[in-house]
């Protein structure tokens, strides 16, 4: 159940599933830049699933 929030989470706003996975790590760092530029989004959201569903 949890990782269905995380998912959730990663598509609306990827930086907080990142966040809810691992804290403030490297790829949450990683994630909010790609977050913040405009064609870095869909980017952001298949790091932010990749690391949601790999660990």
């Amino acid at each position: 159940m949890a990782d269905i929030l995380r998912v959730i989470a990663a598509i609306i706003l990827p930086p907080l599933g990142v966040f809810l996975q691992v804290g403030l790590g490297m790829h949450f760092w990683i994630n909010l830049i790609l977050a913040i530029t405009v064609f870095g989004y869909p980017v952001a959201i298949i790091h932010a699933l990749y690391v949601i569903l790999t660990r």
